[in-house]
């Protein structure tokens, strides 16, 4: 394969709402560049970035695939992203390594929820932006007037910079052309054709809409640049060079966010958005230098790298060119397992030039790694290559300690890149493997996928001693099972979690406990009184001595308070770990000969439960912080939601998404929440949460949860 400069390399990620088209619409773009032979279908998973089995099964793109095109001199790397609300986190991932992000949208349907999901990301990271309407061709979104509509709406949500560059050509004949505003000529195409245009006549009854838009363009590229302003008052328009090059720069600006129409389902338009790649997209040397974390070099270090602890490292901020002439560093986005290759690690040259065989470090966990068999991908096959320049995406196979968002590259030149932050899972659910051989294999399974997918969790919950496994919703750790069965033939079963209720009290009590007990040798005798009282939220269990005159031996007071911990732990209403109390210890007595420390352990069991039966005991429950993001008019449906879920609102402020409300909701609560959510807000809110205190329960539902819990048990005893 031709090796490609910086300069020659467009790397565009195409974003959007579930079923907008973008995986057809990418098929449509390699088949025109003559990448493949035919165009593939989504639906038998023969489409170039539609390759997992549980995507062709579902239907939907449920993590990032990188494919590439060659066109007229340039290669343009395309990043397949999801669109399901559960796996916008891949999209958000695929950001860090383009220069511009192509949101498609669908024709019939307009923006969407996750539409407006993925513009919010792009403009987190001020990532140049084209738009292009999708399935312009089908019956419902041949109206010249809803096509007008859909600009505005994108202009009312994302600002009056969204500007179409073409006009689709709808006739009797259906869609089958595009009008190019800025070079003021027609393309015409033959649909389920080769998606490559012949220049045709601009249609007669268009004419008028295409100059009022023509004008339009131009006023808004001229905007806040004098000369062009200067140019377009004196000529009345700007001529098509200094058009071109202006709206290139205005494009690489976030200025102007340009919209063209094509159907990826029917090879319209596509060849000109290959062009339009080529000619408008910012190309990665154009971007501005990249910040990274780096360590200090020179004499500045010299004077104080002694004196700084083992490990511990003087950082400075670097300013890195995407340059073959700066320091190798790549910078790895994606991890992906193949059952066969092995883990390929996905990467972007950040900087410098990266040849095959070559060895360098890892900057972020220290250690050596080796890059044989250089490739770029086209979806799952790898294509081998000598060397990449700065800028290019590639891939490499079976890099030993390499993750996903791992700096590597010229070990005497280190830096770090931050990589994309990860949103919180939001639902977990306690897994439990189905036969002793899936309960080996699964840790291990858990692990490799939670490389190739950092939002998935794995861990133990200290409390319930569940393992749990979280993740961005229910479709999601689905997911996540089908891949434990059909890669790692793992099998297990889903179970909601426990919730981890505690207990505590809310009076003071004090009680004798007495263990006695005479046998044929020695007996066994204990005797300690306690004094039990209340404590703050959070303050734990708090054990005092205020034995004097020996009533009991000192070396027996460890005993009593073992005896009181293993009690606290082992609860007193339904099991669950008693917290938040102080108990003390201020009396007792001894036998000099059948003392033991096991009898005042006893006996101190016995002095904590009827402490815990005269001191009010309640039952508590984790009460999470939650924090909602939607648009303004839901925000009466979640709070009245909330409050049927015993949610206290703390408040609402106003975002750029919408309205975001806070709130204190218990656990309980939320472990359907994300379903709930999807539902109330047609897909366009998103939540987080975490633990924030301990609350007591309502007597009513505490009774229920009593109850239960004490059934449990006794289910247990009698397995």
């Amino acid at each position: 394969m031709k090796t490609y400069w910086g300069r020659d390399v467009r790397n565009v990620a195409v974003v959007g709402h579930a079923h907008c088209g973008k995986t057809t619409l990418i098929a449509a773009l390699l088949h025109t560049a003559k990448m493949t032979t035919d165009r593939g279908r989504v639906e038998d998973g023969s489409a170039v970035t539609a390759y997992d089995e549980d995507e062709v099964a579902r239907r939907t793109t449920m993590s990032n695939a990188v494919a590439f095109a060659e066109w007229d001199g340039v290669k343009v790397n395309l990043v397949d992203t999801p669109g399901f609300h559960m796996f916008l986190h891949e999209a958000r991932a695929a950001m860090l390594p383009v220069e511009a992000a192509l949101v498609v949208v669908n024709a019939q349907c307009g923006v969407e929820a996750g539409t407006d999901r993925v513009w919010k990301y792009a403009n987190e990271v001020n990532l140049p932006r084209m738009v292009v309407v999708n399935q312009v061709d089908h019956p419902k979104a041949d109206s010249r007037a809803g096509r007008q509509r859909m600009i505005e709406t994108m202009r009312e949500r994302w600002g009056r910079q969204v500007a179409p560059v073409q006009l689709p050509i709808v006739d009797e004949q259906g869609f089958h052309g595009v009008v190019d505003l800025v070079t003021m000529t027609a393309l015409l195409y033959k649909p389920d054709g080769d998606g490559r245009g012949v220049a045709g006549k601009i249609p007669t009854a268009m004419q008028a809409d295409v100059k009022a838009a023509h004008e339009a363009l131009v006023e808004l590229v001229a905007e806040g640049k004098d000369e062009l302003m200067e140019e377009f008052f004196r000529v009345g328009t700007i001529p098509e060079e200094h058009l071109i090059a202006a709206l290139h720069e205005a494009i690489r600006e976030d200025r102007i966010f340009p919209v063209l129409f094509a159907s990826g389902l029917r090879n319209v338009g596509i060849d000109h958005l290959l062009d339009f790649f080529k000619v408008y997209a910012p190309a990665p040397t154009e971007r501005e230098p990249v910040a990274a974390r780096g360590m200090m070099q020179g004499a500045a270090f010299d004077g104080v790298a002694d004196a700084l602890p083992v490990g511990m490292h003087h950082e400075e901020i670097v300013m890195r060119r995407v340059d073959d002439g700066e320091p190798l560093a790549l910078y790895v986005y994606k991890t992906m397992t193949d059952p066969f290759a092995g883990r390929y690690s996905f990467f972007k040259v950040v900087s410098g030039m990266v040849k095959n065989d070559t060895s360098i470090l890892n900057f972020t966990r220290h250690e050596p790694e080796r890059l044989a068999h250089l490739c770029v991908m086209q979806g799952r096959r790898a294509v081998e290559v000598e060397e990449l320049h700065a800028g290019d995406l590639g891939a490499v196979t079976k890099l030993r300690t390499t993750l996903t968002g791992d700096t590597l590259g010229d070990r005497a030149h280190e830096i770090f890149l931050e990589p994309v932050p990860m949103p919180e899972p939001v639902l977990t659910f306690a897994i439990e493997p189905k036969t002793r051989a899936d309960e080996d294999r699964l840790a291990p399974a858990l692990h490799k996928l939670m490389e190739d997918d950092p939002m998935t969790r794995f861990f133990r919950d200290p409390q319930t001693n569940e393992f749990l496994v979280a993740g961005a919703g229910q479709s999601h750790i689905e997911v996540v099972v089908s891949k434990l069965k059909r890669r790692y033939h793992t099998d297990v079963v889903l179970k909601a979690p426990k919730v981890p209720y505690r207990e505590t009290i809310r009076g003071r009590a004090e009680a004798q406990g007495r263990h006695k007990k005479q046998t044929g040798g020695h007996g066994q005798f204990g005797d300690c009184r306690l004094r039990m009282e209340p404590l703050t939220r959070g303050s734990g269990i708090v054990f005092a001595n205020e034995i004097f005159g020996g009533a009991i031996p000192r070396q027996y007071v460890p005993a009593v308070e073992k005896g009181v911990q293993e009690s606290a732990l082992r609860g007193f209403l339904a099991g669950f770990p008693v917290v938040d109390i102080k108990v003390t210890v201020y009396d007792g007595s001894y036998h000099e000969v059948d003392s033991s420390e096991m009898a005042f352990k006893m006996a101190a069991r016995l002095a904590f439960r009827r402490c815990m039966e005269q001191a009010k005991p309640a039952l508590l429950e984790p009460v999470m912080a939650v924090e909602i993001e939607a648009p303004d008019e839901f925000a009466g449906a979640l709070i009245g939601d909330l409050n049927g879920r015993r949610g206290r609102v703390q408040g609402m402020e106003s975002s750029d998404a919408g309205t975001v409300v806070r709130a204190e909701v218990p656990m309980a609560e939320m472990l359907s929440y994300s379903t709930t959510l999807t539902s109330l807000t047609q897909g366009r809110g998103s939540f987080r949460m975490e633990m924030h205190h301990y609350d007591v329960v309502p007597p009513m539902l505490a009774e229920k949860i009593v109850e239960t819990a004490k059934g449990s048990m006794r289910e247990e005893m009698d397995e």
